[in-house]
């Protein structure tokens, strides 16, 4: 494209397809497809009923893509929207071998004046990128500046792209290098995260919603508006199952043109959840391929993530907070750290204004309706403008009213511009979508097409009869009934001839670029945080009540010699081992109890804000921060109500003139590794109803392995078994400190010499004793680490 482009004036061409030819008139529209009716017509099952058409648009010939699931392609490259001419060859279904038509001149086209060129709208010029270029410009400068400030020389207009985002270097050579200028959201080549790259004439760079290819001396520019068309091909998925392979998905193919509202229904366990995970990249098809905009998802997943919504059945949310304040630290999370808090406010006004959410903007999650709550996640997914929006459930525990009108609102958000998957069991209001996928039993598609004409399909009246005669006849073929069908030939056929890899995830999926810095969603991590528990008055009560009455219970315990060393002619203090157990045994209890739960009632919001690029060790880094602090507090007031009235050593190991500083570290590092366990045990479980048995069950051991109760040291198995109790080695760090080996009577009556080793009364000892503690904290770190990859998307975990 270095010279003047050569467009076709509006007269008649010849169109050569096969061994036809036929003349094309200015004056006409021509459809093109597998319908017989059409005007240029094919057989082949990969070209779409209505395919595309060809017709005359500002003074010259262009073909236009009627939402075809398998593509239209001018001269190899899939199109949208472009004009044709003299020489062009197009092709449908598929740019190799799919049927083709070829346009040869009947009149000579004329040249367009230096004027004209520069006048005439790049959508009139032939594109060679996958659909119509939003804008074409000539390269003139040797670099040219890309990002989201007016002072770049290619300004994008979107707020997932950084101020100074990538530039584009022209090389001596004559080569074009693209370089990421350390950007929040990257900078991408073919779907994959770039730091620099030169530049193919087929690479397709993405940054933000905005794609870009280099065609000679021109850079086209691809807007992505939500105008895009999204498929499935063959996708099958099976897991082992008791030892066989059990098959959840079996060969689901659709397309979908742009804007479309597609409900998937089915009974349970047809395979819809599993589906949905498929069609985000959550977990990718064991086979198949998904294909947004004529991309591979699974290998361009880095790159389209942010233009993939999701909204689970479980809310998104943290209810304890404003509608506003939760758009807020969405907000924070996902745009990129450059970005002014004035833009991030704008765009959450926007999309409350889209949801009609204005006037719940500063009501608490928890007191909203059912529905309104549905409209808050799917607000939260609208901040970075997605193209494709899945539901899962959306509209599950509503009542008919609420129903209908999350329905509506997917119905209105799909006709301003963007295509819609909704898994759902309500059937009342089917009739607000364009498309209906019924899934049948064993993940295999029963049906595919308009909802009114489902029913008249299945031969039945309602769909309670369609649902019972799946459970009564498993056994029939029903998808083999929907291939036979003519809404197969009408809506799926074409999908289904389309070729598909076998294997369609790379063994090695780059890590999607983070929004913001590490220590950015650190920060902003632990304010949400911070801020949920702020509105929490009931766990801000029990969280200062806990430890009081829980430091008040070792108060209970009459001794006068408290944790010093008894007068004479008393020998032993028997009630100091007591004494030191309840102090320890309460801060494992309010330690884990901080925890224990945290990570089972947010895996979902986790699920999908790892998916949008949050770090997994800056999310537990800011439940380490905020939960270490409250474990500590706590065992602070623990130790302040518990050794306040005892007496204690004349001086301490490590701190001479404080011996109850000393102590009370000890407690606190307890109460901080027990936090730690906790985490462990919510990372672990898949239900919450799980932790409360194993909360008791932790501290239950802890009181047994504190050496207190009875003799640790010396028994093969059950010392080593100790030596993983955090409880064990903070008992340890106060019988240091106070001689408990001397105070306590020995285990064995006789032999007093024989002493516990973790209780020796030195220095060493007890900082051997903490650096045990600080161990199992870094291992319980790293388990939690490992625990969290599996209850992320697949795609993200690294390999």
């Amino acid at each position: 494209m270095g010279g003047n482009p050569s467009v076709p004036i509006a007269d008649e061409l010849v169109l050569k397809t096969g061994d036809r030819s036929q003349t094309l008139s200015p004056s006409q529209c021509y459809r093109v497809g597998r319908d017989p009716a059409s005007d240029i017509a094919f057989t082949d099952a990969r070209v779409s009923w209505h395919h595309a058409v060809l017709r005359v648009e500002g003074g010259g010939w262009v073909v236009e893509d009627a939402g075809s699931t398998n593509g239209t392609f001018a001269d190899g490259y899939r199109v949208q929207h472009c004009g044709v001419g003299p020489g062009t060859s197009l092709r449908f279904g598929d740019s190799q071998d799919g049927p083709w038509a070829a346009l040869s001149r009947v009149s000579r086209p004329r040249r367009l004046s230096r004027a004209e060129e520069l006048s005439y709208r790049p959508a009139d010029l032939v594109s060679h990128g996958f659909r119509q270029p939003t804008t074409v410009r000539r390269l003139s400068a040797s670099t040219l500046t890309i990002g989201r400030n007016p002072e770049n020389d290619l300004v994008i207009n979107d707020l997932i792209v950084s101020r100074r985002h990538a530039e584009l270097r022209a090389m001596d050579d004559g080569r074009h290098q693209i370089v990421d200028l350390d950007s929040h959201n990257g900078t991408y080549v073919n779907g994959q995260p770039v730091t620099a790259r030169f530049l193919h004439p087929d690479d397709v760079v993405g940054i933000g919603r905005s794609t870009f290819r280099l065609v000679g001396d021109r850079l086209e520019e691809f807007v992505d508006s939500g105008a895009v068309s999204f498929s499935a091909r063959h996708l099958a998925v099976s897991v082992q199952h008791k030892g066989r392979m059990r098959t959840l998905l079996d060969d689901v193919s659709f397309g979908l043109p742009e804007k479309s509202l597609l409900a998937v229904i089915g009974p349970s366990g047809c395979g819809k959840s599993t589906l949905l995970r498929a069609l985000t990249g959550y977990r990718p098809a064991d086979h198949g391929e998904v294909s947004y905009d004529g991309r591979n998802l699974y290998q361009h997943f880095p790159a389209l993530r942010q233009r993939i919504g999701l909204v689970p059945q479980e809310d998104i949310l943290h209810r304890e907070l404003t509608v506003r304040t939760a758009l807020a630290y969405a907000a924070r999370l996902r745009f990129p750290g450059d970005t002014e808090p004035a833009e991030r406010d704008h765009r959450i006004d926007e999309v409350l204004g889209e949801l009609r959410l204005h006037k719940r903007a500063d009501h608490r999650i928890t007191a909203l309706s059912g529905g309104q709550r549905k409209r808050v996640s799917i607000a939260l997914e609208l901040l970075t403008r997605p193209s494709l929006l899945f539901l899962d459930e959306p509209t599950s525990g509503l009542d008919p009213g609420m129903d209908r009108e999350v329905m509506q609102t997917l119905r209105s958000l799909a006709d301003e511009g963007r295509t819609i998957v909704v898994v759902t069991h309500s059937v009342a209001e089917l009739t607000v979508c364009d498309q209906l996928l019924v899934m049948a039993p064993g993940g295999v598609v029963a049906y595919f097409g308009p909802p009114d004409e489902a029913l008249a399909f299945f031969g039945r009246r309602s769909w309670a009869d369609v649902f019972q005669a799946f459970e009564e006849r498993p056994g029939d073929d029903w998808a083999g009934r929907y291939r036979a069908s003519p809404q197969y030939a009408m809506y799926s056929a074409d999908v289904e001839a389309a070729a598909t890899p076998p294997a369609p995830v790379p063994e090695e999926q780059p890590q999607p670029v983070k929004p913001q810095s590490w220590g950015s969603q650190v920060w902003t991590l632990i304010r949400r945080y911070v801020a949920v528990i702020a509105s929490d008055r009931g766990f801000i009560s029990l969280m200062v009540l806990l430890p009081a009455i829980l430091g008040g219970v070792s108060v209970l315990v009459p001794a006068e010699s408290g944790l010093a060393a008894p007068q004479p002619p008393e020998r032993f203090n028997q009630d100091s081992g007591t004494i030191l157990l309840i102090l320890a045994i309460s801060a494992c209890f309010s330690g884990c109890a901080n925890s224990v739960r945290e990570l089972i009632k947010e895996r979902v919001i986790y699920e999908r804000e790892r998916a949008t690029g949050l770090s997994r060790s800056a999310y537990l880094v800011s439940k380490i921060a905020v939960l270490g602090m409250i474990s500590t507090l706590q065992a602070l007031i623990i130790c302040f109500i518990g050794f306040s009235p005892r007496k204690l050593p004349a001086e301490g190991l490590i701190i001479k003139s404080a011996p109850v500083v000393e102590m009370t570290i000890g407690i606190m590092l307890l109460s901080f590794a027990s936090m730690m366990c906790g985490l462990v045990i919510s990372a672990l479980v898949r239900t919450a109803e799980k932790t409360m048995p194993l909360l008791v069950m932790f501290c239950v051991v802890q009181v047994v392995f504190t050496g207190i109760l009875f003799q640790i040291f010396g028994k093969p198995v059950v010392e080593q078994l100790a030596w993983l109790m955090p409880a064990r080695w903070a008992v340890g760090m106060e019988a240091a400190t106070t001689g408990l080996s001397r105070l306590m009577p020995p285990f064995n009556g006789e032999d007093p010499t024989a002493l516990d080793p973790l209780w020796q009364q030195t220095a060493a000892q007890w900082w051997t004793n903490a650096m045990m503690l600080m161990l199992i904290v870094t291992a319980c770190g790293v388990a939690v680490l490992r625990l969290l990859r599996q209850h992320e998307p697949e795609v993200m975990r690294r390999r």
